[in-house]
């Protein structure tokens, strides 16, 4: 997955003057062990601060390492002003960590007191208005620590990868679908960049896209890829698909200016199938796999939920809706299918089509019925052709959204659950999601908090990491399905 960046961690370990020296950097020189053992990119920098005028010195180690992720390592109290000034000015993600004590035998001279210097160094960081990641156990014994960093590196790859994005845009939010307009200044606030641009800008594009160097490569994959899932369509349909694909990455590539990575965010209906002759979703599906999202009704903050759920997991993601329940036969008839959740805890997941070949269980190119009842009713289909539909295929899900509020504000809510082993028997890109205590959800944080219809779907167990994403962004409270008998704000405490 090209499209996220790969972190490369620098442990800085640090210590107090009036504390041995020696006992941090052996501490550390064990915690770097235990990363090699755990095979968790990550060094061990010569620097050890001890004063504010090494700060400089451990930056350019850092620097000259290639490090765009920070582990600070209090192996003893630390120097909370020295461990302030690294954490705020390391241009990338810093976590904080601090050693344990190991040796009953040796609490004279080798107690080091670092789960008291920890306190002090997150009061100095706080003062600096500098955000940190602390792991839940922040201080551990040199194993621990170690898996605390791997823990890190997911949160580190969004958060950088954030500071690098920029949101390309194709026509304007659609009036139909409201709940996708959402101001967009929170997202400038992270360092997002956002390029809205006209239809007629992708049009003009797909235009020029006619005998495109990589067409015929770009069809043949394409016929590859469905050939693999047992499917298959008329080439000339794959030919149109192909200049799109064609026109969407060449627009990346001449307009991704001092950015590094990109997602998208596009109008798909209804004036566009009359033009490209086609709908996009198998595009779209194609841009996910490579780890660029592209999220439906120019739902910009969706794509960027989406981003962050690839730069998590580094999975294709996915956008879909919380569509609708599961009718009472379906469910019974599941049997032992639905894995124990009630039928309010079940959900269907739908898109047209846009979803990682990668990540459904059967797949094949079909028309968009909702598209098709509108553009072409009583013909064969042609124009709203392209969907790539079927069902998504059994596993874990985490569905996640960070979202701006009227007031410019950032909103998040992250669930764990999954995708069940039981036939939808319908249309789309479509599966039965299950998440526990989804109902209490449902009301008590996607409607009461007024999140959209849209989700972002990670194909995997990422809610420790986005939770964490979340709150470093800025998130104040980040939503998630609270167990039964852990009320909501507002919740009502004697029932429905």
């Amino acid at each position: 997955m090209n499209n996220v960046p790969e972190i490369r961690v620098g442990i800085v370990g640090v210590s107090r003057d009036c504390f041995p020296r020696e006992l941090s950097a052996a501490r550390l020189a064990q915690v770097a062990d235990a990363c090699r053992r755990k095979k968790v990119p990550a060094l061990a920098c010569e620097t050890l601060v001890e004063k504010e005028s090494q700060v400089p010195a451990a930056l350019a180690e850092l620097t000259a390492k290639g490090c765009n992720a920070l582990v600070i390592y209090l192996g003893n109290f630390g120097p909370e002003g020295p461990v302030s000034m690294l954490a705020q000015r390391f241009p990338g993600p810093v976590m904080l960590a601090a050693a344990a004590e190991g040796d009953a035998d040796n609490l004279v001279q080798g107690r080091g007191d670092a789960y008291c210097g920890l306190l002090s160094s997150v009061y100095n960081c706080n003062i600096r208005g500098v955000k940190v990641y602390l792991p839940e156990q922040p201080v551990g014994l040199p194993e621990d620590v170690a898996a605390r960093i791997a823990g890190f590196i997911p949160v580190a790859r969004a958060l950088a990868g954030l500071k690098s994005l920029k949101v390309f845009a194709f026509g304007p939010r659609p009036y139909d679908f409201v709940a996708c307009n959402a101001p967009i200044k929170p997202l400038y606030d992270l360092g997002i960049e956002v390029m809205e641009n006209s239809e007629l800008d992708l049009y003009d594009r797909f235009q020029s896209s006619q005998g495109h160097p990589d067409l015929e490569a770009v069809a043949n994959d394409m016929e590859r890829e469905l050939a693999a899932r047992g499917g298959g369509t008329d080439r000339e349909l794959l030919l149109r698909l192909a200049r799109l694909e064609c026109a969407l990455l060449d627009f990346v590539e001449q307009h991704i200016g001092a950015c590094e990575y990109a997602v998208f965010a596009n109008k798909c209906w209804p004036a566009f199938e009359k033009y490209f002759g086609c709908v996009p979703c198998f595009v779209n599906s194609r841009l996910a796999t490579r780890g660029i999202p592209v999220a439906c009704e120019a739902d910009i903050y969706g794509a960027v939920s989406e981003y962050l759920a690839a730069a998590v997991t580094e999975k294709p993601p996915a956008i879909l809706d919380v569509n609708n329940t599961v009718p009472p036969a379906m469910y019974h008839k599941a049997g032992k299918a639905v894995n124990g959740y009630r039928p309010e805890e079940l959900f269907m997941g739908f898109h047209c089509g846009n979803t990682s070949s990668q990540c459904m269980l059967d797949c094949a190119i079909k028309f968009q019925l909702i598209m098709h009842r509108l553009m072409e009713p009583g013909r064969e289909p042609d124009i709203t052709r392209g969907t790539l539909e079927g069902r998504i295929a059994p596993g874990p899900v985490t569905i996640f959204r960070l979202q701006g509020t009227a007031d410019c504000r950032l909103e998040a809510y992250v669930a764990e659950g999954e995708v069940l082993d039981v036939d939808p028997q319908s249309f789309g890109c479509i599966g039965v999601i299950g998440i526990r205590e989804m109902e209490r959800f449902y009301r008590h944080v996607l409607l009461g908090r007024a999140f959209p219809h849209h989700t972002a779907v990670a194909f995997d167990q990422a809610g420790r990491a986005l939770f964490e994403v979340a709150r470093l962004l800025g998130v104040k409270d980040v939503g998630f399905n609270r167990p039964a008998g852990s009320l909501y704000p507002g919740e009502n405490p004697f029932g429905g």
